[in-house]
């Protein structure tokens, strides 16, 4: 494990000290541009069942487990298209905050960061492509109204008797803790303020032009939230929130000019009325379409913030033909083509701004369950 991740180290400073000598030298030299995968830049989000499948519990051997049956996904896309990895870590800080109650939820957030990255990278290193985890911090605005009203779920779910407990214990109320209904249980809840700026955004367009062999992992569990000090901007601090990863997804690809935006789920792309005898999956829709559908309010679970974010990266995005899709992880490669998922393009003309596929049997609608509970 260590050896494998002092390799990784070394082929990026090795790159890094290589660009700089052939910057600095008159002599003909090979050039890296070759090396550049063909085609588009694609950011690429994927959730915690990359690293947890449901019904498994969360430990390093499933995750490293999981995290080897995924990468070849990664490395087989990576041929063809130059890619940024960035991921979920609502099971791992969740579990984090349990045991460390008293810490406060960046750091948390920036450990669970440097946990998934180091496996993430191993795996993908073991199957024959090296990456960059980087531990991006995140500027939010903290009179920002989410932090009047908590509503991004962490953890564990508990009944209600638990909840109530929980609500009444003295370590809880000093702490601050929110707790909220998540279907028939209960869970923390904490701020998720949109983010404002995204800090290392430089260092991973660098990479990526420097090295494009490598791959970066950035912006983890939507980043360490922090705060500039209003008297003296330069000066940052942590803030208590978590911002939702598939949003600065897609604010890391609109500041990386990517030409599009992948969200990996576990149930495929957008459903009507997901899990119920006439579910329908879209093929494509334009954003104005699901805009007219309050975009992600109308649809259930964690798929309303995906949907938002990928109408927010297309609107937002100035490549031309810019473009996102949700789907399920194990579809990812047929994604680039519309064969599986829903594509969000606008500037298309189709009837009704949908496509509808061709009837076909919908996932099972899944039911939260305490055994299942830590997919934050």
């Amino acid at each position: 494990m260590i050896s494998s991740s002092r390799s990784s180290l070394r082929k990026v400073g090795s790159c890094l000290l290589d660009r700089a000598a052939a910057s600095t030298s008159t002599s003909t030299s090979r050039s890296y541009s070759s090396t550049r995968p063909p085609n588009d830049r694609i950011v690429i989000a994927v959730g915690g069942n990359a690293l947890q499948r449901r019904g498994e519990r969360l430990t390093i051997e499933n995750m490293l487990k999981a995290s080897a049956d995924f990468a070849p996904t990664i490395v087989s896309l990576a041929k063809d298209h130059q890619l940024v990895l960035t991921h979920g870590n609502g099971p791992q800080v969740g579990e984090l905050a349990l045991e460390r109650s008293a810490a406060s939820f960046d750091v948390l957030g920036a450990e669970s960061m440097g946990q998934i990255g180091y496996i993430l990278a191993q795996a993908l290193s073991s199957a024959g492509l090296t990456a960059a985890p980087i531990i991006c911090q995140v500027v939010v605005d903290p009179q920002h109204d989410a932090f009047r009203d908590p509503s991004k779920f962490i953890g564990p779910v508990y009944g209600a008797k638990e909840a109530t407990a929980l609500s009444q214990a003295t370590n809880i109320q000093s702490l601050g803790w929110v707790m909220k209904p998540d279907g028939e249980y209960f869970r923390r809840v904490v701020p998720s303020p949109p983010p404002v700026e995204i800090l290392q955004v430089e260092a991973i367009r660098t990479l990526l032009e420097q090295c494009p062999e490598i791959l970066p992992i950035a912006c983890g569990g939507g980043g360490i939230p922090v705060s500039r000090i209003p008297s003296n901007p330069q000066t940052l601090q942590g803030v208590e929130a978590v911002i939702d990863k598939d949003r600065c997804g897609g604010k890391l690809a609109n500041e990386l000019d990517a030409d599009g935006y992948i969200i990996l789920t576990d149930g495929g792309g957008i459903w009507q009325n997901f899990g119920k005898p006439d579910a329908r999956e879209m093929k494509l829709a334009t954003p104005e379409y699901l805009l007219g559908k309050k975009a992600g309010k109308n649809f259930p679970g964690s798929m309303g913030p995906k949907i938002q974010a990928a109408i927010d990266f297309v609107q937002n995005s100035k490549k031309e033909g810019a473009w996102a899709a949700i789907g399920d992880l194990r579809d990812a490669s047929k994604m680039f083509t519309n064969e599986e998922g829903t594509l969000i393009k606008k500037d298309v003309k189709v009837a009704e701004g949908v496509v509808w596929r061709e009837t076909k049997v919908a996932p099972s609608k899944l039911k939260l369950t305490k055994d299942q509970s830590k997919y934050g």
